[in-house]
């Protein structure tokens, strides 16, 4: 087994508890009864989640940059577990966003598994080191964040979906309140909106150390670009009155795929469609 495929395996292993943990305290009828995490269990499971993508990246980009699929996708579940972290430390009833975050980021491992030796292709010229990694870590913060947000979307349009229905289950038991997933939603986005600003701005800057332009439209920034827009136009409508609950989740989850496409999408095409043609 090489070491890149054990790697995953821990990682997607190291996922695995704090996905679970919520719905076995919710059978056993303590889960979901509070907003606060059921003891230090919560903050442990999700150490231990955190430890494993996180073990990933530095092994396997500790000493040399990669700039595949599978390194983006493993990198993108570090920083959101990162981020999650010290949102639930710091916002009423986040932690409940949990079981449906672990889920989705285990899936992302998965992919990022399943595709791991995908051709990777190299920086295009030869930006300065700093500015590139002041970018980088700027950009995947903003990806994090946005994917926080796209999760909290998603828990208010199940839950009102839920509503709608008059059907509740263990796992929507385990979720915020639509009123708590809306007020998260909104926090994140603004923090995402602020984030991708500075990454825009770094990437310009790289463009323009390099090349005297400010922008390349190349499919990554316009992808980028439209995201910052929709989520503009989003906090606008949300801070007017003019748009709630499963439509402003509609919206989210929009800009997120857009944002995907541009991050991790665009590597899909390039290192497996267009690599392994």
């Amino acid at each position: 087994m090489s070491t890149s495929l054990l790697l995953s395996v821990v990682a997607l292993a190291a996922l695995v508890p704090a996905a679970v943990a919520p719905q076995v305290r919710a059978g056993g009828g303590t889960g979901g009864a509070t907003d606060s995490p059921q003891g230090a269990l919560f903050w442990v499971l999700l150490a231990v989640a955190i430890a494993g993508p996180l073990l990933w990246v530095v092994v396997q980009l500790g000493h040399s940059w990669r700039t595949g699929l599978a390194a983006a996708l493993w990198l993108s579940v570090a920083v959101s577990l990162l981020l999650f972290a010290l949102v639930a430390a710091t916002q009423r009833a986040a932690w409940r966003l949990a079981p449906l975050l672990l889920c989705y980021l285990f899936l992302l491992g998965v992919l990022a598994t399943i595709w791991q030796h995908a051709p990777e292709r190299p920086i295009p010229g030869d930006p300065p080191p700093a500015w590139l990694q002041a970018h980088i870590l700027v950009a995947v913060a903003a990806y994090g964040l946005l994917t926080l947000a796209a999760v909290a979307g998603a828990a208010v349009f199940l839950q009102e979906r839920a509503l709608k229905l008059k059907r509740t289950s263990r796992f929507s038991h385990q979720l915020p309140s639509v009123a708590e997933g809306e007020r998260l939603q909104a926090r994140l986005l603004m923090a995402s909106e602020v984030v991708l600003a500075v990454a825009l701005i770094t990437g310009m800057t790289i463009e323009w150390i390099e090349r005297r332009t400010l922008l390349r439209l190349d499919h990554k920034t316009v992808l980028s670009l439209l995201t910052f827009g929709v989520i503009a136009l989003l906090m606008y409508l949300h801070y007017r009155g003019g748009i709630s609950g499963r439509r402003a989740a509609r919206y989210v989850l929009f800009a997120y795929l857009l944002l995907t496409l541009a991050y991790p999408g665009v590597k899909f095409v390039t290192d497996v469609v267009i690599g392994s043609a």
